[in-house]
């Protein structure tokens, strides 16, 4: 994450907001955020909405992971909203949903990850 500049948002319980700028090194020809780039955030972002609901001493792994690219990642940075859908035991099913920000704070949504979780 440091080398996409991701940065961590808002954590809650279920919840967790991961940024990062949309930089010539993560855009892809048409200058718009990378799918790369998309996925990566949109997984963490759902990774630690797992871990935000999982025992202190654990820690998450991805399972499986599937994206929808649903608009050109346009603009200056992108923002993946990760949720828990259904806590388990062994299981945790997560949701995250990429938008692309604007300068002036715009967002639009660009994709939805939908994945399962594990404890490591």
């Amino acid at each position: 994450m440091t080398t996409l500049y991701a940065q961590l948002g808002v954590v809650k319980s279920g919840y967790v907001e991961i940024s990062a700028p949309i930089t010539a090194a993560v855009a892809q020809q048409h200058g718009f955020g990378h799918a790369g780039l998309t996925f990566s955030i949109g997984d963490s972002a759902a990774g630690y909405a797992a871990l935000s609901v999982m025992a202190p001493d654990q820690e998450v792994l991805t399972v499986e992971m599937k994206i929808n690219l649903i608009a050109p990642a346009a603009g200056v940075r992108l923002v993946a909203i990760g949720e828990v859908i259904k806590p388990g035991r062994r299981l945790i099913v997560t949701k995250a949903t990429v938008y692309a920000e604007d300068q002036d704070g715009t967002r639009k949504p660009v994709a939805v990850l939908l994945g399962t979780m594990i404890p490591a």
